[in-house]
């Protein structure tokens, strides 16, 4: 059984901040596969479509019949474990400072044998586990084993909470609190264990509403003046907090109806890409390289940068379409942002919902993403490790679609579906 993770002593101030080993990162493009599932929370595996082998690790072709016809397929993981080992000595400098670190070998129950991580919980062999597929702190996939019936403390398991962004006991900003999906956030955050949560809100001196006096009345929530078209104010927060701050959650947005034809000049366009893009640029280039120089800084250094994009980034939804292209142009940045992160370890999500059920959906029909929901599915990724997420209904069907055909995608939605 995990035992519960405690609150971390305060950082001693004198002490020279670690910088990020991380580990072993090079991977073939066929592996790579493996990596683009576990990124979105599913382990695949190579399924030869000729003699349905389930194979691993990946090749170009099947090691049973030499068909070049793979295809990645969603496993289940279950399976036996054979074997286990300790190590206590390691030449790697990222397993080198977290030794002990265990290891076992497990036989899945579709074929292969695999070398994975073993979860604290895991026992001796021979016993029945469960295969997962999870980002290293390097953004590769690696395997893990669990156990079948795990405790509720499964997550402070000390090797696994190097694989994720667990927000227990990490402090958090998020950029927007006016909201009611910034609120639905710092509730959510508040819940799963967050030590500090900085809420950004711009124009102060306007009333709110009820829902930001509620969560400001909450003991862990820290209000503070965030307006990302401001640069000047987002430098001076970034020089208060920016050095304390563990993961950043970029939720600002400006949204409005309609495409090109429907209105007049470009001054709606240029606040959506004010802060949808340039917010987002404004904000990396002043916290970026605090989170980076932070991301070794103990069991509760930086770890994350969650993006709020929208479905419509991936191809564009006429009926809000500068919405989506300042959008777009954001998936663009983020993945940007991704690249320059991850060589210090920081795992850049970024999340894809489908129409909120907010004021700029009011004439959308359902089914529309509820702001509680898109705030838990956050926590999750945060908690689960993964790169991208896609909440709802209506962003997996698009996603699907998407992946299918982008071109038929987009007549389609140029037809009003």
């Amino acid at each position: 059984m995990t035992m519960p993770m405690m609150r971390p002593p305060r950082k001693n101030p004198v002490l020279r901040t670690r910088q990020m080993n991380l580990p072993p990162g090079a991977r073939g493009r066929v592996a790579l596969g493996l990596t683009a599932a576990a990124a979105e929370g599913r382990f695949e595996l190579q399924t030869c479509e000729d003699c349905g082998t389930v194979q691993y690790p990946p090749r170009e072709v099947c090691h049973k019949c030499l068909s070049a016809a793979l295809r990645w397929r969603t496993q289940s993981g279950e399976g036996a474990l054979l074997g286990s080992t300790t190590l206590h000595h390691s030449n790697d400098l990222f397993f080198r400072e977290r030794l002990p670190w265990r290891l076992g070998l497990v036989h899945l129950d579709a074929g292969p044998t695999l070398m994975v991580h073993l979860h604290g919980e895991v026992g001796e062999a021979p016993q029945r586990v469960r295969v997962g597929a999870r980002l290293d702190r390097a953004g590769q996939a690696v395997l893990i084993a669990f156990p079948n019936e795990g405790s509720p403390h499964m997550a402070d398991d000390k090797m696994l909470r190097e694989m994720t962004s667990d927000p227990k006991f990490r402090k958090v900003l998020v950029t927007d609190g006016k909201t009611e999906t910034g609120q639905a956030l710092v509730r959510a955050l508040v819940k799963a264990g967050a030590d500090i949560v900085w809420v950004g809100h711009a124009e102060p001196w306007k009333k709110m509403g009820e829902g930001l006096d509620d969560i400001s009345a909450l003991p862990q929530v820290t209000l503070v003046p965030l307006d990302l078209t401001n640069g000047r104010q987002v430098t001076e927060l970034a020089g208060s907090i920016g050095g304390k701050v563990d993961i950043v959650i970029n939720n600002a947005e400006v949204h409005r109806t309609f495409g090109i034809g429907a209105r007049r000049g470009t001054d709606v366009a240029k606040a959506e890409m004010d802060i949808n893009y340039f917010g987002l640029l404004r904000l990396a280039q002043e916290f970026g390289p605090a989170l980076k120089g932070r991301s070794a800084d103990g069991a509760t250094g930086a770890t994350a940068w969650v993006n709020l994009l929208s479905i419509y980034a991936l191809s564009n939804f006429p009926p809000h379409g500068t919405f989506s292209a300042s959008k777009a142009a954001a998936h663009s940045l983020a993945q940007c942002l991704r690249a320059e992160m991850r060589p210090a370890g920081i795992r850049v999500i970024n999340v894809f919902p489908g129409p909120i059920d907010d004021e700029w959906n009011q004439h959308t029909p359902p089914p529309k993403l509820a702001p509680t929901t898109l705030a838990n599915a956050i926590v999750k990724a945060l908690r689960d490790g993964v790169e991208d997420v896609y909440p709802g209904d209506v962003a997996q069907e698009w996603l699907e679609r998407w992946r299918d055909n982008p071109k038929v995608l987009e007549r389609e939605l140029a037809a009003g579906g």
